[in-house]
């Protein structure tokens, strides 16, 4: 599975990136900065390779950062994106294919009794906290610390070391005045999410959350927190966002909802609902997405919102999902035995469903964002750049998912652990 390692011409990209693209990347993470070295240019990639402009392979556990459930260039997939290509690249006009995808999420997910077609993940999340405020009449949102919804400027925001903090925002360029109204609990700690709502007493919109943080590596909620959050929203007249735009069409068919078997008002999903195009969603209660223009007051557009080529791909991919629900218990089997291998090197290892995070902490559980910074970074990034010489490609940050696709046969899948063991046996 070794690569031959020469980046020559990766490096001579990457120098011509720098002087057009900020950092030379479209996406901070792909800078490598957090392991060190210059990052690889992809060419191309199939099932669950990637190959980059030197030719050298890598087995990929990155998946496009989550899109890639069925591994890359699945041929339904393309043919469905190569069939909306010969119609039309974009109309800014209603298709049947729009109609179809939101009948198909709706299939799935239930509680998405109506729902709304954008471009991605943050716009997806913006939105859905707009309409969130739209509907309650009220500002503030409660999201949590190592969550990650995107880049809107009232999200980016960061904890303080106290359960309730001034809101601060965590990117230059944001004015203080759009986080003031963004407060920020401790992942699965109610005794933060209550404390905030005593403190805001009717102020509160939403509780935005991811149901399976993963962008502070792979954290579960502890035993009854959703239904806690479940619970005080409820009673605080707030209404529960979940943010699946990792996890939806991930964990199963039915996203954290059936996972999980806790219910939220609204929902946003990415990644996979876009079959590797650029497309996201969110939608949820009729009553409450009735509040979005035209039918309401809430106003949200975009020229490629349902783009017929991502549509196509994400009906593909979805209906390929529906076909074969024997996808969910390969991929989670799977991942299970890679945790297993990471458990015996000694590391702590989260998982849920076909996503894992291996911490490079010496003891304790990691349950939320102060637990997750344990990380010792710099042996991360020893094991990282290990990894990719012998071709294995997992993401470039210790606070990033692992994601196994149906790609992976079972044969990769015990290559891998025995490249892990070797690592941490000192071969």
């Amino acid at each position: 599975m070794g690569v031959t390692m020469k980046l020559d011409k990766s490096d001579q990209l990457f120098e011509k990136a720098r002087k057009r693209i900020p950092g030379g990347v479209n996406s901070p993470v792909r800078a490598f900065g957090a392991v060190g070295g210059h990052p690889f240019f992809v060419e191309r990639a199939e099932g669950p390779w990637l190959y980059d402009v030197d030719g050298n392979r890598y087995l990929d556990y990155v998946c496009s950062w989550g899109p890639g459930i069925l591994g890359h260039a699945h041929p339904q997939v393309v043919e469905a994106v190569q069939r909306a290509c010969a119609g039309g690249l974009t109309f800014g006009a209603p298709t049947a294919g729009e109609v179809e995808l939101a009948e198909l999420i709706g299939a799935c997910v239930p509680d998405v009794e109506m729902v709304r077609l954008v471009s991605s993940g943050t716009e997806a999340v913006m939105s859905a906290v707009r309409v969130a405020r739209g509907f309650t009449g009220r500002e503030k949102i409660i999201k949590f610390a190592g969550n990650y919804h995107g880049h809107s400027d009232g999200l980016l925001v960061k904890a303080g070391s106290g359960l309730m903090t001034q809101s601060v925002p965590d990117s230059a360029g944001v004015p203080e005045g759009y986080a003031a109204s963004t407060l920020t609990g401790v992942y699965n700690d109610e005794a933060s999410v209550r404390a905030l709502f005593e403190e805001n007493c009717g102020q509160v919109a939403a509780v935005v959350v991811e149901p399976v943080a993963a962008n502070m590596g792979v954290v579960p909620p502890k035993p009854g927190f959703l239904e806690f959050l479940r619970c005080i929203t409820k009673e605080q007249g707030a209404l529960l966002l979940f943010d699946e735009v990792v996890t939806g069409f991930r964990l199963g068919l039915g996203g954290a909802s059936a996972y999980t078997g806790v219910h939220a008002d609204l929902y946003t999903f990415g990644k996979i609902v876009g079959g590797g195009m650029p497309l996201a969603a969110y939608g949820g209660r009729r009553d409450i997405m009735s509040c979005v223009a035209p039918l309401g007051a809430v106003y949200q557009a975009g020229t490629l919102s349902g783009n017929p080529v991502a549509v196509a791909a994400g009906i593909a991919t979805l209906k390929i999902l529906m076909d074969d629900p024997g996808i969910y218990e390969r991929i989670d089997g799977r991942a299970q035995t890679l945790a297993a291998a990471f458990q015996k090197a000694g590391l702590t290892v989260n998982r849920a469903g076909s996503l894992i995070s291996a911490f490079f902490v010496q003891d304790g559980k990691v349950e939320n964002y102060e637990d997750a910074c344990r990380c010792d970074r710099k042996a991360f990034a020893a094991y990282f750049n290990r990894m990719l010489e012998r071709g294995i490609y997992v993401a470039p940050s210790p606070f990033e998912a692992m994601f196994v696709s149906d790609a992976h046969s079972d044969e990769l899948i015990e290559e891998t652990c025995e490249a892990v063991a070797a690592y941490f046996s000192g071969i």
